[in-house]
């Protein structure tokens, strides 16, 4: 096959280029380095498909994980966090360190779609026939902007007409947060921080191979692995619960398809969230939303 002869390739030649690809090493450089990205960094040809720097929590995967019990014990639902500071800057923001940091919480903006989550929250809940006495317990990556979207969330529920929704339902809804460590942002490698047109680099070849590590990017498959291991710990906890699982674009995006078993996860990108949306986590691929052409993310979400 031909390389693709460009310093910094484009959004649209990854995304006519990358179904045509074999492998990752089909992607070439006619130059030992490649400028790109807001902060033009330089990276070394090596370096773009290195694995060997990462946080210790990522994994390196060479197949998708088992699918999930057929049967589950708990229902899901998907929450992902309102506009932040990172999605105004227009950065990636992946780095483990923010699960330790109030960095790129959210905006007022923000702030306003999680606290309006609650009404999607509680139709979902209702269409996925909540009863009387179900208990409603949310969880969230450790970032800032997730565990803020949480609490933005229960605000909006505890809100006189959704508090009397709420209670005309039946519900108990949980007034404390859990951290659940592996709902935090897929790491991005070598483009963290960088601008978000960068995604355009990787989710092409996500949608070609699921176990890719290109720019040291955390793996679908590997970050399916991981929520796998969140479900099924969630299972051994709880028993006919409502489970908010507030998280991030890529992440939530990947649980809907592997969840819904869908034959290539890899198109998550094109099942996008947007800031504050809820999903009710379904179980076949016929429950998915309508597919989207795989367009490059816009400033502010």
């Amino acid at each position: 096959m031909m390389p693709i002869r460009h310093g910094r390739p484009s959004w649209s030649m990854l995304a006519l280029v990358a179904p045509l690809l074999s492998n990752r090493a089909c992607l070439s450089f006619s130059v030992n380095k490649a400028s790109f990205g807001r902060f033009n960094r330089v990276y070394s040809t090596s370096q773009l498909w290195s694995t060997q720097v990462k946080p210790d929590d990522v994994l390196i995967v060479s197949e998708m994980p088992e699918d999930l019990p057929l049967t589950l014990k708990n229902q899901y639902y998907l929450l992902r966090h309102g506009q932040s500071t990172g999605n105004v800057e227009g950065v990636i923001s992946s780095s483990r360190e923010l699960a330790t940091s109030s960095k790129h919480g959210l905006t007022e903006l923000g702030y306003e779609q999680g606290k309006g989550s609650a009404t999607q929250l509680l139709d979902t809940l209702q269409k996925e026939n909540a009863k009387l006495g179900d208990q409603v317990i949310f969880y969230s990556s450790p970032f800032a902007r997730a565990k803020q979207t949480a609490q933005a969330c229960l605000d909006g529920l505890a809100e006189p007409e959704q508090s009397a929704r709420a209670l005309n339902m039946g519900l108990e809804i949980l007034p404390d947060i859990q951290i659940e460590y592996g709902l935090m942002e897929r790491w991005f490698g070598t483009l963290d921080d960088d601008a978000i047109e960068t995604y355009g680099y990787v989710w092409p070849l996500d949608q070609k191979n699921v176990t890719h590590t290109s720019y040291d990017v955390e793996s679908v498959a590997a970050v399916a692995t991981r929520l796998r291991n969140v479900i099924l710990d969630l299972e051994e906890k709880h028993k006919g619960k409502h489970l908010v699982l507030t998280s991030h674009a890529d992440v939530l995006q990947i649980m809907q398809l592997y969840a819904a078993d869908s034959k290539n996860v890899g198109n998550f990108s094109s099942y996008r969230f947007a800031n504050g949306e809820v999903r009710a986590m379904k179980r076949t691929p016929d429950s998915l939303p309508e597919a989207k052409p795989l367009e490059p993310p816009k400033l502010g979400t």
